[in-house]
């Protein structure tokens, strides 16, 4: 089978990784690709939401399977293009069509979804530009920390955690009046603060039945115990200490199954990952959002662990017969650890030469934003790579990690050394 996966992040080269290892699989595509991806599979330089392009790509190659990434090309609808047109449909996508998609591209319908189907999240009202005299004097109804999300997609900015009320109230107004994210903050939901413990849940669904994968732990700030800006993720852990059976019980009869039962009654086609962003409050779950794909750095610790052939797995999602399926886990424990440029989440620069990749032992590098130029590999994004490895426990994990990390250098190179921290 000739497959193409869409994105160019540590999670599509973690997605070539494992699928390159399937029996199934004849020639491996990723658009536009890494300078990792470049050494199991061939990159086309086709942006993720130039669906035409793309599927010149699809018609050309003999491509029988396309893997989504990102969430953007998923909520533009890249899903329903391929079911749309004649010359596609009988090609697999795995990603959600794009109604399903809107989980992740608006925070209200979100929201509307839990409340319909009586998934546990935070109380929140959702306000326009229209109505911000009643968001303000919401504020003033609520207790901080105050929490403020942009509705619409934002690259991963668009959610304020704010002490102030204030701060709240101005940002409030740069969002919805002064446009701060753009159109995605043309309606901003105003969240009730949860105070606990984040963690991801992982789902493969083909709309009627399905898996859930190994859960994770990902750390977002840049700096150490937690501090600083927040980022795309500095690293991760998986399986979660704290995530007892009783909890992992709870998620799946409160979470889980009234969000497939939820998307089926809605009648919203889904063949893909969910993610579930989670929050430990107490000992009860509560969902902070759904994301309709992989997580990152959560791909580089999940996949690792998951023993079954991906290809498979994808080809039972697409036909629905994911029942069929019986789920392998390795138990061990992954952990990752995300290389980034100096400056980043704020201002860095790219092109950068990074070396050592080649004396890395006994731990996975899984490139993110790199690229390979005149047979040198550069920076190019402000996650550079992440450094897998497995452990009888994530104490171990990470040592390796570490370890391997000493063998890798750019300039300015900069990565967390409290991982695990909480744990």
């Amino acid at each position: 089978m000739n497959i193409l996966i869409i994105g160019s992040g540590g999670r599509e080269h973690t997605l070539a990784w494992k699928i390159n290892q399937s029996s199934k699989l004849e020639k491996l595509f990723v658009a536009p690709g890494n300078a990792g991806t470049a050494d199991i599979a061939q990159n086309i330089a086709i942006d993720v939401n130039d669906f035409e392009a793309i599927k010149q790509i699809v018609i050309a190659e003999g491509i029988e399977m396309v893997v989504v990434g990102p969430e953007d090309p998923l909520v533009n609808g890249i899903h329903d293009f391929f079911l749309q047109d004649s010359d596609l449909k009988y090609v697999s996508v795995i990603g959600p069509a794009k109604m399903a998609a809107t989980l992740e591209g608006s925070k209200e319908f979100a929201k509307q979804f839990m409340i319909r189907h009586n998934i546990p999240t935070a109380s929140y009202k959702s306000f326009t530009s229209d109505e911000i005299e009643e968001g303000l004097q919401f504020l003033d109804t609520i207790k901080p920390p105050y929490v403020l999300k942009a509705d619409g997609l934002a690259a991963g900015k668009g959610v304020l955690i704010l002490e102030s009320l204030d701060k709240a109230k101005k940002e409030l107004r740069d969002m919805l009046v002064n446009a701060k994210f753009g159109d995605a903050s043309s309606v901003v939901v105003i969240e009730e603060f949860l105070s606990g413990i984040e963690l991801s849940c992982f789902v493969l669904t083909d709309g009627e039945d399905y898996k859930v994968l190994p859960m994770a732990k990902d750390y977002k700030r840049i700096g150490e115990g937690d501090t600083g800006l927040n980022t795309g993720g500095m690293g991760a852990i998986s399986p979660v200490p704290f995530a007892n059976d009783e909890f992992v019980d709870k998620v799946h009869e409160r979470i889980i199954k009234p969000t497939i039962e939820g998307l089926r009654k809605d009648q919203l086609p889904y063949k893909g990952f969910i993610f579930i962003g989670l929050i430990k409050v107490g000992d009860d779950p509560f969902v902070i959002e759904y994301n309709v794909r992989l997580g990152d750095p959560e791909t580089e610790v999940v996949l690792p662990r998951i023993k079954n052939d991906l290809v498979e797995l994808f080809d039972a999602v697409a036909k629905g017969k994911l029942n069929s399926v019986e789920l392998e886990i390795d138990e061990r424990t992954a952990t990752t650890v995300m290389l980034v440029s100096g400056g980043y989440p704020q201002a860095y620069k790219k092109g950068i030469e990074i070396n050592g990749i080649h004396d890395v032992e006994s731990s996975i590098v899984f490139h993110a934003g790199t690229q390979l130029k005149e047979g040198k590999i550069l920076t190019n994004g402000g996650r550079v790579m992440a450094i897998t490895s497995f452990g009888r426990d994530f104490r171990e994990g990470l040592n390796k990690s570490y370890q391997n990390i000493k063998n890798i250098n750019f300039d300015k190179m900069y990565y967390r050394k409290d991982l695990g921290f909480d744990l």
